[in-house]
């Protein structure tokens, strides 16, 4: 048989599978708020799939943690039957981004990455040999975040992560005596571990600043701990000093597989002596993350953005690996009996032939695993089509039939808009902007790149006097941020980096008359926040800008425009409106109730809307003042709440896991 014969017959029609149709149930429309004007329509699951963080493959078996589902869980994949034959739920979280297997390969270990769930466990156990017994929480880290795990050959259990504000620590399971240690902090200045590995006498601690970057945070870092005296030496190759963090670690034989995500320059891979660490040879690739790293012989195979690629240790030479199709995002790479076993974020399970070049194709979806709603991101809508984000997809929702079908698009739509049919997204990270028209059928691909370390796109909206897409953006790794925009009529695109300052990121974007309106927000203790900016996006320079007063004193959140004012809420409930005229604040007011944390704005039919994690609600045009629209709307969002309008007004957002449109009377 033929590659492209062995992806469809390996399973459930392969990468086709992201595109199938789900129906949703009915719309349901209701009447609520304090209006009887105000009509709600349950348009069904925002968007339902497996989506996956993480993957280890056991014997004969793959096991892989899901991503933004609520309840977190870990199936198993069996390789000969391409089945789900096992899960476990957690329970708590909502993602899984570290599994490890103790060397007997009877206990698996799965960390969480919580948002919060204080005093929860964030360590699992999963007993292999009875795997219809729920895995058990075992331990917790104070660093909220679990990024990875390793087990050390008497199979003491090493965690490495996060939280945000605090240094990330490396940490110590002992299954003999059930306690989790703190082990200490080597790199002060780093916000983020995400690489740990363990031999009988040492660990190795890979951290950075791939989130919360700037104002100071270290670039990559690599540390020993000697599990004898407890004491930590710096061992990073002065080669990956520059790039914003240590990506990944594997022991293999007697050598450590240490690699970088890149930002200003490409990632890095290296090759370490064990017994000698100051014995190493550096390679630079050609993407900006190397990950999934794993070895047989003297080859370390991984996965980069651009693909999968193996690196031969006695050469030095680096080569891609073949695959008929678009891996997107990889979150699990195994090598065994001379098969790749790769699991990626669009939701399947590959297995390449390495003598052969073959592969076959499984769905994860149609072999067993659970598809079920997921918390979303960007919301986008027109008169025919509704487009909710999520990881690796977007669920395209057809207003007129119900159908929903999942478009693959690698990364997160953090943000979108529809212009005359077409959808356009801001991607996260590093993207750039997508595109995707349904007169064309097809998946949406990137419409333009920019500068890689401008990698988190947050809002997006449409300039009509200057025919420009703008988007505010956020750099995780430099700190600060940029404005992009780009003309879908002509192609043209630019990016002004830190149109607000250095430590400022963009975190709205409004617009009047040609006018930008820039929010500026500050994810760092120091520095000025909150900045507005008013922008020219054709000349790249700043017209003129503003600082809220002190009673506004966290960053903003959104923006919109209504006439002549300028609208915005903080990320912490604080109102405020200018008057662009006069370019003075003429109103302010604490809508915590409401608002209490980050919100989304949107002007339709002459009055601004707002939405935050609990509420969706309105400001009256002439006093400002605040009045619920729905209450309790609880969206279930990952990245911040979002709401958008069509051409007729009507609104969109999230209930629950639900899409909902919202149809609100006039309010004059």
């Amino acid at each position: 048989m033929g590659r492209r014969q062995l992806l469809v017959a390996g399973g459930a029609l392969g990468l086709g599978a992201a595109a199938a149709p789900l129906l949703t149930a009915p719309a349901q429309a209701t009447s609520e708020g304090p209006s009887s004007c105000t009509r709600v329509t349950d348009l069904g699951p925002g968007i339902e799939q497996f989506a996956l963080m993480s993957a280890l493959q056991v014997g004969d078996t793959v096991y892989i943690g899901s991503r933004n589902l609520e309840p977190t869980r870990v199936i198993a994949f069996h390789l000969p039957t391409r089945t789900v034959v096992s899960q476990t739920v957690l329970g708590t979280g909502h993602s899984i981004q570290a599994l490890a297997v103790d060397p007997t390969g009877r206990y698996l270990y799965a960390g969480i990455l919580t948002k919060g769930d204080e005093g929860k466990p964030n360590l699992f156990r999963w007993d292999l040999a009875t795997p219809e017994k729920p895995a058990v929480g075992v331990g917790r880290t104070e660093d909220r975040d679990i990024r990875d795990l390793a087990v050390a050959p008497d199979g003491t259990v090493y965690a490495v992560g996060g939280i945000p504000g605090k240094a990330p620590a490396l940490w110590m399971y002992d299954p003999a005596t059930g306690k989790v240690t703190k082990l200490g902090t080597p790199d002060p200045k780093a916000t983020l571990a995400r690489a740990v590995a363990a031999t009988d006498t040492k660990v190795f601690f890979g951290a950075g600043s791939v989130l919360a970057g700037g104002d100071g945070a270290s670039k990559a870092s690599l540390y020993a701990y000697d599990r004898a005296t407890g004491a930590f030496a710096d061992i990073t190759p002065p080669e990956m000093e520059k790039d914003p963090s240590l990506r990944d670690l594997a022991v293999a034989g007697h050598r450590l597989v240490v690699s970088t995500s890149g930002s200003t320059e490409p990632a890095k891979l290296a090759v370490m002596d064990l017994a000698d660490p100051s014995s190493y040879t550096v390679t630079t690739t050609t993407g900006k993350v190397v990950k999934n790293l794993t070895a047989h012989g003297d080859t370390v195979y991984f996965a980069t953005d651009t693909g999968l690629h193996s690196y031969a240790t006695t050469t030095g030479a680096i080569a891609p690996v073949a695959f008929d199709g678009d891996l997107g995002e990889v979150w699990g790479l195994d090598h065994a009996d001379g098969t790749l076993t790769v699991v990626s974020g669009y939701g399947f399970v590959g297995e390449i032939d390495l003598a052969t070049g073959r592969s076959v194709v499984t769905d994860l979806g149609r072999a067993g695993a659970p598809v079920v709603p997921q918390t979303t991101m960007g919301i986008a809508a027109d008169h025919r089509y509704a487009y909710v984000g999520g990881n690796n997809a977007i669920a395209r929702h057809d207003l007129r039939t119900g159908q929903v079908v999942n478009l693959r698009a690698p990364g997160e739509a953090k943000d979108a808009e529809v212009l005359n049919g077409v959808l356009y997204t801001g991607q996260y990270s590093s993207q750039g902007m997508w595109t995707y028209d349904p007169a064309k059928g097809g998946q949406p691909h990137q419409l333009a790149d920019f500068p890689s370390e401008q990698n988190r796109p947050l809002d997006v909206c449409h300039d009509p006097v200057n025919e420009l897409l703008l988007v505010g953006v956020q750099s995780d790794t430099e700190g600060g941020g940029s404005l992009w925009t780009y003309a879908p009529r002509t192609g043209r695109k630019a990016a002004y980096v830190n149109p607000v300052d250095g430590t400022q990121l963009v975190r709205a974007v409004a617009t009047r008359d040609g006018v930008a309106y820039l929010g500026g927000d500050n994810p760092t203790a120091q520095g000025p926040r909150g900045t507005l900016v008013a922008f020219d996006p054709v000349a790249g320079r700043e017209l003129w800008r503003l600082d809220l007063p002190a009673s506004l004193t966290t960053g903003t959140a959104a923006l919109a425009v209504r006439g002549r004012h300028l609208y915005g809420l903080t990320r912490k409930g604080g109102f405020f409106v200018v008057d662009l005229t006069i370019r003075r604040v003429v109103h302010t007011a604490d809508h915590r109730a409401v608002c209490p944390g980050f919100a989304a704005m949107v002007t339709s039919r002459g009055v601004v809307y707002g939405v935050s994690d609990t509420t969706l609600f309105r400001f009256d045009p002439k006093t400002f003042a605040v009045s619920t629209v729905v209450a309790e709307i609880n969206g279930a969002w990952y990245s911040g709440p979002h709401v958008n309008a069509d051409h007729r007004g009507r609104l969109y957002t999230m209930r629950g896991h639900h899409l909902v449109r919202v149809e609100d009377g006039p309010v004059i």
